[in-house]
């Protein structure tokens, strides 16, 4: 009897969870459902695994359990206590030759990027970054299901579906708020198996000598309710102080689309898209953006759409629930009048 391990690194920085690791714990239990039949037909075991590392992090691996684990594997060690790369993909590499998992999750944040690759390489397996899609599939010559893997190529301009034949794990980095997180259920039990650290501080091979936080006013886009974003209609950097305005009368935040940022009128910070945040919001509020397949694969799956653009043919009507043909110079102002009235109602 063969145990299929599907893996999920569960991203923890100063004993705070990002939530794509919960993300992803919800895709690993839709890929173990999909190979559900074909496993029980060879007598093998289906089994959700989280990965932990850190320093006194065990509430967190109970957490784990709760969003869908069924096990948790948890190395915690003094010398996890910190980000850094050499302890931590050499202990997870340790780890996953022990074990053997088949796919392995990693969250595309700026930490998850950095141990992807390393662990990758340490594992001499494959590696598909940025996913937008995985499902396990046919393959013509494999004897079981494989991850197939989908993230835009070329530019944006296609979507290459990859797969990973003869390598394990199969290796996938996933942006935040690609997939929906799965609900948290308090009473789900577990197994947390406690694993040792073989690697020291002296291998370490780096030390942190001061953390140096962003400023408080940063702005954090992926986790945001509501999104006012601007595009090359906007004319320049002084649209989005009308968008700002917006932004703040319905208690969001303010993104754009590459050009923009390209140009110098807003922050990288506030971009959305394939080589900037992927988005998940309530409401997203799309002010003169054509709709390129790079910026619509960042905000496609927001809950309601709401685009404004003078061109009528713009593919951004294509995904938006409420188009607006009209000049964004005029329908902003009235939408910022439009609340500031009804609030004024309700007080």
């Amino acid at each position: 009897m063969t145990t299929r391990r599907f893996w999920v690194y569960i991203e923890q920085e100063q004993g705070q969870v990002h939530p794509v690791s919960w993300e992803l714990l919800g895709v690993a239990r839709r890929l173990a459902t999909e190979v559900a039949e074909e496993a029980a037909a060879a007598g093998d075991v289906i089994s959700v695994e989280g990965l932990l590392l850190g320093h006194d992090v065990r509430s967190i691996a109970e957490e784990a359990l709760q969003y869908g684990a069924d096990r948790v594997y948890l190395m915690d060690d003094p010398v996890l206590h910190s980000y850094r790369n050499c302890p931590y993909y050499m202990s997870i590499a340790s780890l996953a030759k022990k074990y053997e998992p088949e796919v392995f999750l990693v969250g595309a944040t700026t930490l998850g990027r950095d141990l992807a690759g390393a662990i990758a390489t340490a594992l001499r397996t494959g590696l598909t970054a940025d996913c937008t899609k995985l499902e396990m599939g046919e393959v013509k010559g494999a004897s079981q299901k494989l991850l197939l893997a989908t993230r835009p190529a070329f530019g944006g301009n296609i979507m290459a579906t990859i797969v990973c034949r003869k390598h394990r794990p199969q290796m996938s980095s996933v942006r935040p708020r690609v997939f929906p997180a799965p609900s948290r259920d308090p009473n789900r039990q577990g197994e947390i198996v406690e694993e040792e650290v073989e690697v020291t501080e002296e291998g370490a091979r780096a030390c942190i000598l001061e953390f140096i936080h962003a400023k408080e006013d940063a702005v954090d886009i992926e986790y945001s309710d509501v999104i006012v974003a601007g595009g090359r209609g906007l004319n320049g950097p002084d649209g989005f102080k009308l968008l700002k305005a917006l932004a703040d009368e319905m208690g969001g935040v303010v993104g754009a689309t590459r050009p923009c940022v390209d140009a110098g009128w807003i922050s990288y910070a506030h971009q959305v898209g394939q080589t900037g945040k992927t988005v998940r919001p309530k409401v997203y509020v799309a002010a003169g953006i054509s709709g390129a397949l790079q910026h619509k694969v960042g905000m496609q799956n927001a809950d309601f759409i709401i685009a404004v653009n003078s061109d009528a043919n713009a593919p951004i009507f294509e995904v938006a629930d409420v188009g607006i043909v009209g000049d964004l110079f005029e329908v902003i102002p009235a939408m910022i009048e439009d609340i500031k009235a009804r609030k004024e109602a309700r007080a």
